[in-house]
């Protein structure tokens, strides 16, 4: 029987290697679309380095229709895994281009090449709230929906692994810090281990009835925002008083970091804030998967980062 051939886009970020390594290991054939412009060198081997050797890379403009369909000449499925947690400025105009645009450009490509199975990448609370990130991934969903396509929707809370960008960006601010202010200290996550995603998104391929189906991805565990960084602290065996900030110096916090290097939260972070990332939804055992509890694996994560 012939490979399977899945194009995974947005697979040299956190998920897509987990999850290429993962389709690797079921025999599947794997191609990973990057963003870029193909012709810095330098940016493309530190890219290939990431991905397993089987995995083949390619680049360009994964907003334009026909370099995608290029792409998926003798693709079985696609993955969209293409997404960013902070855009440039604060009008929603970055994470509408990457989400809303993206999402449109690939499912035109699809329906151009005949590609018929289409599994998106989401966010728990898509569509609520303030957040332009919330609000372009919720219009993203109704695009997929209304598509036509064979599609299947997934929808994390935060997603927890080595290099992860929530557990590993607090230890980098607690690496100096006798104390961290936090705003929404008591916002609730349900971290979800990065290799439980990845296992969802292979089973899905697998299961002819996730076909037209949404899937709340969360982790065992419900945890505050708090105790998320006091966790953090206390693998690394470091001293740290977490200071919960007020709601009005929770916003100030977030006025502020919108200007800050590597923006560590925005305005829309903590627009996203407001809303508990919860679920009471588990996905991952309608796919037959047991949820990884996060904390004895916080030795792991911190090592990768």
């Amino acid at each position: 029987m012939a490979r399977r051939h899945i194009v995974v886009l947005g697979g040299t970020g956190f998920v897509g290697r987990h999850l290429a390594a993962r389709l690797l290991r079921g025999g599947d054939r794997v191609t990973v679309i990057g963003r870029g412009r193909g012709n810095d060198e330098a940016a493309y081997r530190a890219k290939r380095a990431l991905l397993p050797r089987e995995a083949s890379l390619i680049e360009g403009d994964v907003s334009d229709s026909d370099f995608l369909a290029a792409v998926l000449d003798d693709a079985d499925a696609v993955v969209n895994l293409v997404g960013i947690l902070n855009e440039k400025g604060d009008r929603g105009d970055g994470f509408e281009a990457v989400f809303v645009g993206i999402t449109d450009a690939l499912t035109r490509a699809m329906k151009r090449m005949r590609v018929a199975r289409l599994l998106q990448m989401s966010a728990l609370n898509a569509g609520r709230g303030d957040s332009h990130y919330l609000q372009s991934r919720g219009r993203a969903e109704q695009h997929v929906r209304g598509s036509g396509l064979e599609w299947t929707l997934f929808r994390p809370s935060v997603i927890a692994g080595p290099g992860d960008g929530l557990f590993c960006r607090f230890d980098q601010l607690l690496r100096l810090a006798p104390a961290l202010p936090i705003g929404r200290a008591d916002a609730k996550f349900q971290p979800v281990w990065v290799g439980d995603v990845a296992e969802a998104f292979a089973r899905a391929l697998d299961q002819a009835d996730t076909i037209h189906q949404s899937y709340d991805l969360v982790g065992p565990d419900v945890m505050t925002l708090a105790q998320i960084v006091r966790m953090t602290a206390k693998a690394r065996g470091r001293v740290r008083a977490v200071l919960p900030l007020p709601q009005a110096l929770g916003k100030l916090q977030a006025d502020v970091g919108e200007f800050l290097p590597g923006k560590p939260i925005s305005r829309d972070n903590w627009r996203s804030l407001q809303l508990d990332s919860v679920s009471f939804e588990d996905g991952l055992r309608r796919l037959g998967i047991t949820a990884t509890a996060i904390e004895p694996k916080l030795g792991e994560i911190l090592a990768g980062c």
